[in-house]
């Protein structure tokens, strides 16, 4: 009976045994099929996030002026004025009260967008910064060096006509007050009452990255939050999105939607400076942009001079 009941005990080893077996062979031929689902599912989330990520990173729901198009008359897009202006001292004939955003390719001609890089580039080539981003202010003779900033005019006081000219100059400033007269005209303000305030520079910005927060040109802000003075922002490209460079694009940043203008030499790109156009600048890809803030106030406590060639 003891011999019995070991064969019995043997026999339901046997069987259970074979049950394990055949559980394992079924867990491993199904494994390929598991494993392909999961990569299948795995691939579509890469492609959903990725998809997702470059909606948010672009986030471009509408262009407003794409490089290829040439305005032969101004485009106007009014939007609502902000609530922020109450909070602000006011000028009568300046501070706005008709909001927007403005585009003209009648400004500034081709031709005179190229001298005025030309000027950029000569004058940028005496530094730059370390990052990506580089600034060259005529006005205060701020030039970007390394991680820091030297002025142009006292580092380079004995070359510096030989780098700029007072054509040049000339120039310069008779861009800025057609650019002056054109934010006049589109929001109905005395021109008189607006003056030219700070930082008002010419920018390069390549795909280097950043080494100080002064190279971070991407994050989104408000012009009349970060400046101060600021109340009309104004921009003059001097090179050709997806010519020149890649990214970049200019992105008013809507609470229905993103709204990007595309840079084109000699284009003019102006707006209210308050919370009604949050903004944001592309990152750069590729090559090299090249543009002049021009940004006016209202307070001629803010009130900055024409540049001088010493």
């Amino acid at each position: 009976m003891a011999v019995q009941r070991r064969g019995n005990v043997k026999i339901s080893d046997a069987n259970t045994t074979e049950k394990k077996l055949k559980r394992i062979n079924a867990q491993r031929q199904s494994f390929p099929r598991r494993a392909h689902a999961i990569t299948l599912l795995l691939t579509a989330m890469c492609v959903v996030m990725s998809w997702l990520f470059i909606s948010f990173n672009d986030g471009i729901t509408e262009t407003l002026v794409s490089r290829q198009e040439v305005l032969s008359q101004p485009r106007v897009f009014l939007v609502q004025c902000s609530e922020d202006y109450k909070n602000y001292k006011r000028f009568p004939g300046c501070t706005p009260v008709k909001c927007g955003r403005s585009v003209s390719d009648s400004v500034v001609t081709e031709d005179e967008a190229q001298v005025l890089k030309r000027l950029a580039i000569r004058g940028l080539s005496l530094g730059g910064s370390d990052g990506g981003a580089s600034i060259l202010d005529l006005h205060s003779g701020a030039l970007s060096w390394g991680k820091k900033f030297v002025n142009i005019y006292r580092y380079f006081s004995a070359e510096i006509r030989d780098i700029f000219t007072e054509e040049d100059f000339n120039l310069y400033r008779d861009v800025r007050g057609r650019i002056q007269r054109a934010i006049a005209e589109t929001f109905g303000l005395d021109p008189r009452q607006m003056h030219l305030t700070k930082p008002t520079f010419f920018s390069r910005i390549n795909s280097s990255a950043a080494r100080t927060t002064h190279d971070e040109y991407w994050h989104p802000h408000i012009d009349k939050v970060t400046y101060g003075s600021f109340d009309y922002t104004s921009l003059l490209y001097l090179t050709d999105y997806n010519v020149d460079f890649g990214g970049g694009r200019f992105i008013f940043m809507d609470q229905n939607g993103n709204r990007t203008v595309e840079p084109r030499a000699g284009r003019v790109s102006f707006f209210s400076s308050g919370s009604e156009n949050l903004h944001r600048v592309e990152k750069v890809a590729w090559g090299t942009r090249y543009a002049i803030t021009v940004s006016f106030t209202c307070d001629p406590d803010h009130a900055i001079d024409d540049p001088v060639l010493p």
